[in-house]
């Protein structure tokens, strides 16, 4: 009895021990073990980098202004007559004097022709009157004549000059009408849409008249200012002595519209919004800007120099504000608090929380908390980190 209990108590013993040993050796695998796992470098985040740039940096005032037309003209008759021609194409640009359309000159020409008959036979009436003249005067001086004959044809004279005189107005008047059957452009510019067709009867009457010039070259933006930031405005022009520089941009702010010079400050304050009225000009040698256009203009009041950078896709915002990842020496990322002036054609300038020739992190900040490793990208593989980040983004 005593033989049959030790041997499966010691075969228990041996099995217990062999369980044990493949327990561990399946728990730890290829020899690791705990204490290796905890020495594993963290994983690290792909980033693109940049650098705080440090330069001279323009500081812009941003307003939203409308564009007017330097001038514009409705083009209408001043005399009654049937149109027989119109000489330009809608939308055409045109110049001073250019010929728009021709009114029927033939009865104003007949005018003319009239009034220069009527001028000639006064012409003769006066060389004959004159003569008649000469000859009553010497008989006067030899006693033949009367005072009172030659008194009464020196008025004949008289009158016959001044109907001469009246006759020559009236042509020139009539010459004035005919001048008026040409409608023709008063200024530079783009002709609108037309308003009436040829073989039509145009008169003063119309209101419509014949078609809108508008000169576009130059052109006007005027545009709406805080009333703060007048003493600004007043201060940098004292300093510069020269107009100040205005940029207009499209409404999204991605095309440069045209370069301007600020021409005028309005003499009141709106006071129903608090704003200051302004007015640039522009050459408008493109012509990228359109009477009322909406677009935004940005004065240029004074220029910060050794600034500070970065593209605007570095700053953050966060619930204290704006903040940056910044990347210290070790490849770790940290949060800064930074206060920005502005945001300007992508670049950010920078009043406090970075250095000049610090590295930031451009993009991929949506995969960092603070201490995180991260790698950075250069090249075509940090244009396609841009590309999935803009896609993986969450939306805000």
């Amino acid at each position: 009895m005593r033989k049959k209990i030790v041997i499966p108590a010691a075969a228990l013993i041996a099995v217990l021990a062999v369980g044990g040993v493949l327990a561990v050796t399946h728990k730890f695998p290829f020899g690791q073990s705990v204490a290796a796992d905890a020495a594993a470098p963290p994983p690290t985040v792909p980033v693109v980098g940049g650098v705080v740039a440090q330069h001279d940096v323009p500081i812009y005032l941003d307003g939203v202004g409308t564009v007017i037309a330097y001038n514009t003209v409705l083009v209408r008759s001043q005399i009654q007559g049937q149109l027989v021609s119109i000489n330009f194409t809608e939308g055409q640009t045109v110049k001073t004097g250019d010929l728009l359309a021709q009114i029927d000159p033939r009865p104003y020409q007949a005018q003319i022709d009239q009034m220069t008959a009527t001028r000639d036979r006064d012409k003769a009436q006066l060389a004959n009157a004159q003569a008649n003249l000469s000859r009553y005067t010497q008989l006067g001086d030899k006693g033949w004549a009367t005072p009172q004959l030659v008194e009464t044809q020196k008025a004949q004279v008289a009158q016959l000059q001044n109907a001469i005189k009246a006759d020559e107005a009236l042509i020139d008047a009539a010459k004035v009408q005919l001048g008026y059957t040409q409608l023709t452009s008063p200024v530079d510019g783009v002709v609108g849409i037309r308003q009436i067709d040829i073989g039509n009867i145009i008169s003063p009457a119309n209101t419509n008249g014949l078609v809108v010039v508008t000169q576009i070259e130059p052109i006007s933006l005027i545009f709406t200012l805080p009333e703060t930031v007048l003493p600004q405005i007043q201060q940098q022009q004292l300093k510069t002595k020269q107009p100040l520089a205005v940029v207009a941009y499209n409404q999204d702010n991605t095309i440069n519209l045209g370069d301007g010079a600020l021409g005028l400050v309005n003499n009141q304050i709106l006071q129903a919004t608090g704003s200051i009225q302004l007015k640039a000009n522009f050459p408008n040698k493109e012509h990228r800007l359109w009477p009322g256009q909406l677009v935004n203009a940005r004065l240029l009041v004074d220029t910060r120099h050794d600034g500070l950078t970065v593209p605007a896709s570095v700053v953050q915002q966060g619930p204290k504000g704006p903040y940056a990842y910044v990347i210290n020496p070790d490849h770790t990322v940290e949060t800064r608090p930074i206060t920005v002036a502005q945001i300007s054609e992508g670049q950010a300038l920078i009043d406090s929380g970075l250095k000049a020739n610090e590295q930031v992190v451009v993009d991929g900040q949506y995969k960092l908390q603070p201490g995180t490793h991260v790698a950075l990208l250069t090249g075509h593989a940090a244009e396609e980190a841009k590309a999935q980040s803009a896609q993986q983004a969450p939306i805000p």
